[in-house]
């Protein structure tokens, strides 16, 4: 008797085990559905952001990754304060100075050669060994790649501007005009060296800012974004729309 009573407590605790395991499976099947059924994430959230020009990437990207970028967001700063200081001292020489660049490389290469002279003719006296010129050698392969880079670039202008002028986009056309007529009004203004210059610290100055406080610019840009469409909208609405135009021949396959 003793023995069935034993193995009757047995199952039924057996039984209430199954039970607290089953509602204990409910409880956690729930909360992971609840956990579903939560709002994004903030990171999740802070992607939906309007982001300058529709960038998906960080700057970092955008300017092409790689040295280059980082100069211009000065993640080495005795790298690009060397780069924009000398180019600095380019533009105070050429502009300011009024320094030609013929002259200054012959004076810089009357000074060295005068110097290299001297001192091999004078190590007798000063008991010093000869100084050693190495022999400079440039290889081909930088500059083309370079002349390589700059040809792709220059065929894909002179492609979208041949799709520009062929009368498939009259935004694109409107803009190209605009962007040109803003070029020669600031080229009335000052040579190309001086807006070389202005690019180039125009470079090493708006990325580092706009990637320091982004999270403040993108959403006035989003602002102007929209109040620029709405304005093109009326400009399409009253003056685009009005202008004839003949229809475009269907592309050849």
């Amino acid at each position: 008797m003793a023995d069935d009573s034993e193995s009757k407590q047995s199952a039924v605790e057996s039984m209430m085990e199954k039970i607290s395991e089953k509602i204990h499976g409910n409880d956690s099947s729930s909360s992971s559905d609840s956990d579903h059924e939560k709002p994004a994430s903030p990171s999740s959230v802070k992607a939906k952001i309007y982001r300058l020009f529709g960038r998906e990437r960080p700057v970092h990207h955008v300017l092409g990754g790689g040295k280059p970028a980082d100069v211009f967001l000065w993640r080495n700063k005795k790298i690009s304060a060397g780069v924009l200081g000398g180019a600095t001292a380019i533009w105070v020489l050429f502009e300011l100075i009024e320094y030609h660049l013929l002259t200054l490389i012959c004076h810089i290469s009357i000074l060295c050669l005068a110097l290299l002279f001297l001192w091999s003719n004078a190590h007798t006296f000063i008991h010093k060994s000869p100084p050693r010129i190495p022999e400079i050698h440039l290889p081909e392969e930088p500059f083309l790649q370079v002349a390589s880079a700059l040809a792709i670039e220059l065929n894909q202008g002179l492609k979208l501007l041949r799709d520009i002028a062929s009368g498939r986009n009259l935004k694109e056309f409107l803009m190209v005009i605009a962007a040109f007529w803003v070029l020669s009004i600031v080229g009335s203004w000052c040579n190309f060296l001086t807006l070389f210059y202005i690019c180039f610290v125009l470079l090493h100055t708006v990325p580092v800012l706009y990637e320091k406080y982004e999270d403040k610019v993108d959403p006035f840009a989003e602002k102007a974004a929209i109040e620029v469409k709405k304005q093109y909208a009326v400009f399409d609405a009253k003056v685009l729309s009005k202008i004839p135009m003949g229809p475009l021949k269907a592309k050849k396959v």
